[in-house]
């Protein structure tokens, strides 16, 4: 029934939109450059019709974040969703580097494996950066970007590169600790319910995977995801911006100067929102997505 790679705790999820997600949750072998052995990559694919949607999660999360709205992607269009090298399932290899270079490049070769055609990319808040990161570095897979209150704007904190043992390790406790997650939880959404007991579980699945704390640690000692806004006007495909206008996490002040620094880019403030609108209203976030997929190139 459930995924063998997936931790028994999963038979705990109770919504049927987890569950769904979980039983769909497939595992393929991925060769790359940056290992001679391939990267065991997990992945969900639903849907069928049009050019496929790409679903790029955030920061210490995994495609259980998409289980409200690839679902509804997927009824009208091909819809992906990968866990990043590093995070969510996918393998953690200790000999690898965890870099944004490496996440673009192993994200690059899962797409020529799997999807093999160019993608209407989407992004949410680290996802965001990866899928910004991508889109320079690959613009041939990318047909449209869509950023979803996205990180990538202003630089994050430097102290990541200082997390030497044993601050990494103690960094990384403090992480995993429920208390901790549910507060970070009830700050991203506008509307604190949503933050449930089967919510708290699909952001912690992940942490129970082999390499979780060590893969964390290293990424943030790469400096992790910086700022784009210098090379934000290379960005030439067709840009769609969505953000919560409740954001407690990255706040709402780069929404404009992502609009701003993209030429080809729309923005769309949803209301009563925070952070996550592709958990907390997906109906509406799947609908402006179809929009935007509808109109014609500029």
């Amino acid at each position: 029934m459930w995924p063998s790679f997936l931790p028994n705790s999963v038979e705990q999820l109770t919504e049927s939109t987890s569950i769904a997600l979980a039983q769909n949750i497939q595992y393929q072998p991925i060769f790359t450059p940056l290992s001679e052995q391939p990267i065991g990559t997990s992945y969900v694919k639903l849907g069928t019709n049009g050019t496929p949607i790409l679903l790029l999660h955030g920061f210490d999360s995994s495609v259980f974040e998409f289980r409200r709205l690839l679902p509804i992607l997927a009824e009208k269009q091909e819809t992906w969703a990968i866990d990043l090298l590093g995070f969510g399932f996918t393998e953690r290899n200790p000999l690898l580097s965890f870099s944004p270079s490496a996440i673009a490049t192993h994200l690059y070769y899962s797409w020529k494996t799997l999807i093999k055609q160019p993608v209407i990319l989407v992004g949410a808040s680290m996802g965001g950066a990866a899928a910004i990161d991508f889109t320079l570095t690959y613009p041939e897979a990318v047909k449209n970007l869509i950023l979803i209150d996205s990180a990538g704007f202003t630089a994050g904190p430097a102290m990541g590169k200082f997390l030497f043992p044993p601050l990494g390790y103690l960094a990384t406790e403090f992480l995993r600790n429920p208390q901790v997650r549910q507060r970070i939880s009830i700050n991203a959404y506008c509307n604190p319910t949503f933050a449930s007991v089967d919510a708290q579980l699909c952001a912690a699945l992940h942490l129970q995977t082999s390499g979780w704390a060590q893969a964390l640690v290293a990424f943030t000692k790469s400096g992790g995801y910086g700022s784009f806004r210098q090379k934000l006007k290379d960005i030439g495909q067709p840009t769609l911006i969505l953000w919560g206008e409740s954001d407690r996490i990255l706040g709402v002040a780069d929404a404009e100067k992502f609009k701003n620094a993209i030429a080809n880019s729309k923005l769309i403030w949803i209301a009563n929102c925070g952070h996550v609108p592709h958990l907390e209203k997906p109906e509406l976030t799947a609908q402006h997505i179809f929009n935007f997929i509808a109109e014609p190139d500029d």
